[in-house]
């Protein structure tokens, strides 16, 4: 059975109200597999990977097969309590699809629909990822040995919704189009003592604070000022009463950067930093950098070329050209892995991403499916 607008709509509703956190996707999976299961056989075979559980893969049998083409969805949500008041609100207190992972999913469905009916020329392998939002379902997905044999993509596609730009709309770039991520994690210890008698305490507030201090000079005196980098120290925890010192301090913060060159010289120069105030303050500093897979989204040269020529190209495609993001994606381990793109799809929302209020546009969907299946019609009939 071919999906149809109305069933895409009733799919992307139902997913909607089931969300589920990073690696518990288990409803989800569930409807997924019910949903493939009704759609035409012939050419799809399912697997349920016991490397990860709630993840779902179909492979969709080429006639002439010259590579595997994968299409990449994720399947998870966040915690969020929802406060749209759709009639199809989440159902589950505290969780919301407020990525617009429900859209997405329902695109790859629909993609998956048509090439069920229209055999496509080349292998393509459908990847349901879970815990993209946490956990780094991609990069656990590949250290587990899920893509191995004939679930091994050649190159790898995939969307990420975004509601600043028009209903259906695609957005692309040559380069990076996400920015990768680290948790930074800082522990300062010392000696606490009486407020009245610091010579003989070791204030891990002071340390602390020069330590922050110097943290803003690594991206305005150690990046090139027309390349991009952020650290945010956002959490500060030190002390317990006015009038004593604190021999203990902790900062928690984020590192962004556009290339993984770019993340790697950020994390050396901070353990630099936290070298130096060990040193300067007698105190120890211990850091601790958790990139996991949320690598850069670094999209493949060759391969973007023709993505965004081919959606330039088409009539019934609004191209547009986007900046990098600094948010961060785990779909980035996997283009470090395997060539491939990733592209923006319009929803047209005033709402931003994570946000309670997020309410997509479903007109994107029909657009979008049409968009990638005559992306992907056209690649496999350009060996380039």
């Amino acid at each position: 059975m071919a999906l149809d607008n109305n069933d895409l709509i009733h799919i992307r509703r139902h997913l909607h109200q089931i969300p589920e956190l990073a690696l518990h996707e288990f409803e989800t999976h569930d409807y997924l597999k019910q949903v493939v299961s009704q759609l035409n056989q012939q050419f799809l075979t399912v697997r349920e990977p016991a490397e990860l559980p709630t993840a779902l893969m179909v492979l969709v049998a080429g006639k002439q097969p010259r590579r595997t083409i994968g299409y990449r969805t994720d399947i998870d949500a966040l915690p969020v309590k929802e406060q749209t008041g759709l009639p199809y609100a989440s159902k589950h207190d505290g969780v919301m699809h407020a990525c617009g992972h429900d859209i997405h999913m329902t695109v790859a469905l629909g993609v998956l629909s048509y090439f069920s009916e229209h055999q496509p020329v080349d292998n393509l392998l459908f990847f349901f990822q879970p815990a993209e939002e946490a956990e780094n379902g991609g990069k656990l997905a590949f250290e587990r040995g899920v893509f191995n044999g004939q679930w091994q993509p050649d190159e790898f596609y995939g969307l990420h919704d975004n509601p600043g730009l028009p209903a259906g709309a695609i957005g692309c770039r040559m380069g990076t189009l996400f920015a990768g991520t680290t948790e930074v994690n800082i522990t300062l210890t010392g000696k606490g003592g009486h407020a009245a008698y610091p010579q003989q305490a070791n204030d891990t507030v002071v340390a602390m604070s020069s330590l922050i201090m110097q943290v803003q000079t690594i991206i305005s005196r150690n990046i090139d000022p027309i390349q991009s980098g952020v650290i945010t120290l956002g959490k500060v925890d030190a002390g317990t009463i006015r009038n004593v010192i604190a021999g203990k301090a902790r900062i928690e913060g984020t590192i962004r950067g556009l290339t993984q060159k770019m993340i790697e010289h950020i994390d050396d120069r901070l353990r630099d930093v936290c070298t130096g105030i060990e040193k300067s303050f007698g105190c120890q500093v211990d850091l601790e950098l958790n990139q996991g897979g949320y690598w850069p989204v670094e999209n493949d040269d060759h391969l973007t070329k023709h993505f965004i020529d081919y959606m330039e190209q088409t009539a019934t495609v609004n191209f547009v050209e986007t900046p990098p993001a600094m948010t961060g994606e785990d779909f980035g381990y996997l283009l470090a892995k395997f060539p491939g793109t990733m592209f923006w799809l319009g929803v047209e929302d005033d709402s931003q991403l994570h946000s309670a209020t997020l309410t997509p546009n479903e007109g994107a969907i029909a657009k979008g499916i049409d968009a990638i299946t005559g992306f992907l019609e056209y690649r496999m009939q350009n060996n380039y």
